[in-house]
């Protein structure tokens, strides 16, 4: 009976320290208090123990990064192999970092998903999105849908907090305790196609992409064959001080439109529409192509072309989309 006693308490102990654990981590990920817009473990959010902690490892990881001052600067941004910028509630931006061919040793500040970003990742085949949380409402949605879903809760072991900065601006992910290795670039199923540049074009030195509450400048440097981020007019490095570049920026217009949701002043949160057609620029090799952009459904990718139908390839390389509202 002692053996027996002595080894109920260790499973208790054990339990105890998961539940700190996991408590630690979600302080700050959205709990209704304010913090990460309101957007709370909400019913049902916490079954990690009927979830794998390791996701599939032919899956891409796309992870929902914060952006507001405060966040910066970022971890990992300069591994990914696509960086989407969409605007959120009070016309500030928020960053989904996708990795296929590499993993770094760390992302973050990881922040909150939101409703679009469903539509946006049906484009991979069962991506695993890591999040801090979401809005209650918006949980049953992203359980529904084709993804692997990780948030603190779900892999409380591949998170941890900084304290380099203040909660909720210091929860980071460890991908590789998340995947293992990096799925490859066979992952990236979006349609995007990589070789010469088309004809034409004009010279682009810089350019500026603006929302209510943030701004992105994207400048061409000829030494380094890149753009050079720049978000909010400072300088965008990672927190070991490596600058931020891309090899192609798409500045793509589409409707943006509210959510079914709010964040928990009352602010709605807007809906970035990702499938349908409408009007890009694609900026590579310091030029500035016009382009049409399509994508016909969700699962597919985005075919980008010029005003006579001709595939418009992108330069090889780290790419960036910022989705700007169309005029």
């Amino acid at each position: 009976m002692r053996q027996e006693t002595k080894i109920r308490g260790g499973r208790t102990t054990a339990a105890l320290l998961a539940v700190a654990v996991v408590g630690s981590l979600m302080a700050g990920c959205g709990d209704g208090s304010g913090n990460d817009d309101g957007r709370g473990g909400g019913p049902g959010q916490g079954r990690g123990e009927d979830r794998v902690s390791t996701a599939p490892t032919g899956s891409v990881l796309a992870v929902k990064v914060d952006n507001t001052p405060t966040a910066r600067p970022q971890t990992g941004l300069d591994t990914a192999d696509l960086v989407y910028a969409e605007q959120v509630e009070g016309g500030l931006s928020r960053l989904m970092a996708v990795y296929a061919t590499r993993l770094p040793d760390a992302v973050g500040p990881v922040r909150s998903a939101r409703e679009s970003d469903l539509e946006l990742l049906r484009q991979f085949d069962e991506p695993t999105l890591a999040f801090s949380g979401a809005q209650g409402k918006l949980l049953p949605l992203i359980d529904k849908a084709p993804l692997h879903r990780k948030s603190p809760r779900d892999a409380a072991g591949a998170y941890y907090r900084s304290s380099g900065k203040p909660a909720p601006h210091n929860l980071y992910l460890r991908p590789k305790r998340l995947m293992g290795s990096a799925p490859g670039a066979g992952a990236l199923t979006t349609g995007y196609r990589y070789g010469a540049a088309p004809s034409g074009g004009t010279p682009e030195n810089a350019r500026t992409v603006s929302y209510p509450a943030a701004r992105f400048t994207f400048t061409w440097s000829g030494s380094q064959k890149r753009w050079l981020v720049t978000m909010d007019g400072t300088p965008t490095v990672t927190t070991d001080g490596k600058r931020v570049t891309a090899a192609t920026v798409v500045v793509q217009y589409v409707k943006v439109r509210q959510s079914r949701f709010q964040d928990f002043l009352g602010n709605n949160t807007p809906y970035t529409e990702t499938v349908g057609s409408g009007k890009a620029q694609v900026l590579r090799d310091g030029r500035a192509y016009d382009v049409n952009w399509e994508r016909e459904k969700p699962t597919d990718g985005t075919d980008f072309t010029t005003a006579d139908g001709r595939p418009v390839n992108l330069a090889k390389g780290p790419v960036w989309v910022v989705f700007a509202k169309a005029p």
